[in-house]
């Protein structure tokens, strides 16, 4: 007697599942796996004769295996649209690399209606190279259109809903910007603003406007962030900047007056503050000259193009940004204009634009390069060329850019002189 292993008369005593007999199984019938396997199959004669087809695809179709086999090609089970595509892709795909795979095509059925089916096909060859048939496969691709359908349809409104969103935010920016500058008597002026994305309303923001016995204010900013919270900023600040100058055109008590409005209305999750630069106009003595009172909280400095062909920046430093700190420093300074200088004010999408990949920046020394290049000119002419650097910098500038000029034309309105201009060297 052969001792049986330690256990084994156990596992069989408590009934433990043997080898499973799979001679039952239909799986190892091949006829009826190919009958009725989960997809269709098909066979065609290189001359697309059909010989041979499966249960499955005889279902899906509704046709008997007679009325195929031997009488149709499979290009007869195919829409009008699937038969171009079948001879002019299909077919040479087929001819050039021996098989192809998910293709998408529509068949026909018996009853008219159409399946959609995902097509694999493999081309058999003889001993001599030749082909003898070829052997396809469709998957049932009706949940796949189904799927398909709506996500196009999820993307259509998707689409929908992005062309809302920047409709409401162009019409939203519209509010914030003047919709065109006001004419100073004595000065051209000029204006331009670059939306760095439709789908946002930006933070820049400018204005110019009569404060009475021949003053006029301008002004040019840009709030934190971007979206509704930036559009809110940037409201306030607009119209505490035009109402403040009213009772008090000084531009450091503009600004500050700012500084304490965006301090009030500033929560912890949502501060407010921006960088701002206020000016003051003021038309002096016969020649046409301007006296021009600017302050500055935070604002990258201002450019002066002069009739005699230099350019330079107005710096005011030590401003702070108005509403991010208490009592932020306002820094002042004053000009004069004369004929045929102009003053551009620009916000830092301009400067941070990239150049040269991710790294460097367009730079607050190119710009003033680029302005004594260009001097002299006009406030239309600065923001034209301006523009233009804008639109060559393109992708680089991944923030709204507002730019603002004003000029006084280079032969005096009162007396006809003209600016003495030296050559530029």
């Amino acid at each position: 007697m052969t001792p049986r292993p330690p256990g084994e008369g156990e596992r069989e005593g408590c009934g433990a599942p043997g080898a499973p007999d799979l001679s039952a199984l239909p799986e190892l019938d091949a006829e009826d796996l190919y009958e009725n396997a989960p997809c269709g199959y098909l066979s065609t004669l290189p001359d697309g004769r059909i010989v041979l087809v499966n249960g499955t695809l005889l279902r899906w179709l509704g046709y008997g295996r007679d009325e195929l086999v031997g009488r149709r090609t499979f290009t007869d089970l195919l829409t009008v649209g699937g038969r171009i595509y079948y001879e002019t892709h299909l077919a040479p795909l087929l001819g050039m690399q021996g098989e192809v795979s998910g293709i998408d095509l529509d068949l026909l059925a018996a009853d008219g209606g159409r399946l959609p089916v995902l097509v694999t096909a493999v081309v058999r060859k003889g001993p001599d190279g030749e082909p003898l048939m070829i052997r396809t496969t469709l998957l049932d691709a009706r949940d796949r259109r189904t799927y398909e359908r709506e996500l196009l349809a999820a993307r259509h409104e998707a689409e929908r809903e992005r062309a809302r969103l920047q409709r409401l935010a162009a019409t939203l920016q519209r509010t914030l910007l003047p919709p065109a500058l006001e004419s100073v008597p004595g000065l051209d002026v000029a204006a331009h603003y670059r939306i760095a994305s439709s789908d946002e309303v930006g933070g820049d923001f400018y204005d110019l406007f009569p404060l009475g016995s021949g003053r006029w204010g301008l002004f040019l900013g840009d709030v934190r962030g971007k979206g509704a919270e930036a559009a809110v900023t940037t409201s306030i600040a607009r119209y505490t900047l035009r109402t403040a100058a009213v009772y008090d055109p000084d531009p450091a008590a503009v600004l500050r007056t700012l500084d304490a409005v965006l301090q009030e209305e500033s929560q912890e999750e949502e501060p407010r503050f921006c960088t701002v630069v206020f000016g003051l106009l003021t038309p002096v003595g016969r020649e046409g000259e301007f006296r021009v009172v600017l302050a500055s909280g935070g604002h990258p400095p201002a450019l002066l193009l002069r009739a005699d062909g230099g350019a330079e920046y107005l710096d005011t430093p030590e401003g702070q940004l108005v509403g991010a700190v208490p009592d932020a420093h306002i820094a002042a300074r004053e000009v004069c204009l004369g004929l045929g200088d102009t003053l551009l004010f620009y916000t830092d999408g301009l400067t941070e634009a990239r150049v040269d990949g991710e790294s460097a920046r367009y730079g607050e020394d190119a710009l003033l390069e680029f302005a004594r290049a260009l001097a002299p000119t006009s406030a239309a002419g600065a923001v034209d060329a301006f523009t233009s650097l804008l639109e060559e910098l393109g992708e680089g500038i991944d923030d709204d850019t507002a730019i603002l000029a004003i000029s006084v034309p280079p032969v005096s309105p009162r007396t006809g002189g003209r600016a003495v201009r030296t050559p530029r060297k």
